[in-house]
């Protein structure tokens, strides 16, 4: 099983977590926010925590929350993924979010080494369940022709706004229904050169589409392995459901003749700098270059 972590993030650390929580910088700015993985004990002591962070995300008894500011500090801020030279806006959200989900940075390497690789001029690239972008900036900083989906208006239009600011251009922005544009693409005979796939554990589309991750994923795949370019493409998914073992993956993948020696499979963590291993989900990940 493989272990995937960010390499080359000097805008992002993660201090230290634990109880529950863990502690983050945010280029100048540092956060407290709930962490359910991190079941273990912090390793410094909280008082450390709340002389150190900005900002504290406070659940509510629903699925949000507020954000008890410690120091003073603005609500938007941006911070650069200097690896690839692109920028992104972050902000404090009500559901504890802040428009980056850290550890997938090693996803944006290997997107963007993929296309690199590629002989195939300016690959079609689709991302689904793109959230905010960064694999789509990735894609877009290597060359492809690239499509954001997101069933989420406002967040599609925090991706526009990274891919302004990183001073990027003509992404395509769809907000649809990922497994809806799925079956729609794969009946039409669309291809494409690579496809990155990051469901949430259950969601909504745009018109009220349900989705769940253990029910619907096989269907999924069944339409996104009838979209890849059997000659020339790369393919990622990254799943976050607590449940979701990397063997369900490697058992999926298998069931669609995706294994073969390029077929990474294994667990995305986040590592501390107090030596942890945050666990984040689990990721599956293959390229095939044209021969």
């Amino acid at each position: 099983m493989e272990i995937l972590s960010p390499q080359h993030w000097k805008d992002y650390e993660l201090i230290d977590c634990g109880n529950d929580e863990k502690l983050e910088r945010f280029g100048q700015y540092i956060t407290i926010r709930p962490e359910p993985q991190a079941v273990w004990k912090r390793a410094l002591p909280y008082s450390k925590w709340e002389q150190l962070a900005h900002v504290k995300f406070v659940p509510d008894s629903s699925s949000q929350g507020t954000w008890k500011k410690l120091k003073q500090m603005p609500d938007q801020w941006k911070i650069s993924y200097d690896h690839l030279n692109f920028k992104l806006r972050l902000g404090l959200t009500k559901f504890k979010h802040v428009g980056v989900f850290p550890e997938q940075a090693a996803n944006w390497d290997y997107i963007y080494d993929s296309i690199k690789k590629m002989n195939t001029p300016q690959p079609k690239v689709l991302n689904m369940f793109a959230y905010t972008g960064g694999a789509s900036l990735a894609a877009k900083s290597a060359g492809a022709d690239v499509i954001h989906l997101d069933a989420i208006k406002q967040v599609v239009s925090w991706g526009k706004e990274n891919m302004e600011i990183s001073g990027l251009k003509d992404i395509r922005w769809m907000v649809e229904d990922a497994l809806y544009y799925s079956k729609k693409a794969a009946k039409k005979g669309i291809l494409y050169n690579g496809i990155i796939l990051d469901p949430p554990a259950f969601g909504h589309g745009p018109n009220g589409e349900s989705w769940k991750l253990e029910r619907d994923i096989d269907e999924l795949l069944s339409c996104v392995f009838q979209m890849l370019d059997p000659k020339e493409h790369f393919f990622i998914i990254n799943t976050y459901s607590l449940g979701f073992s990397s063997l369900i993956l490697r058992n999926l993948l298998q069931s669609y003749k995706q294994l073969d020696s390029s077929c990474e499979i294994g667990e995305i963590v986040l590592p501390s700098s107090q030596n942890q291993m945050l666990p984040l989900g689990v990721f599956a990940r293959a390229f095939r270059q044209a021969q």
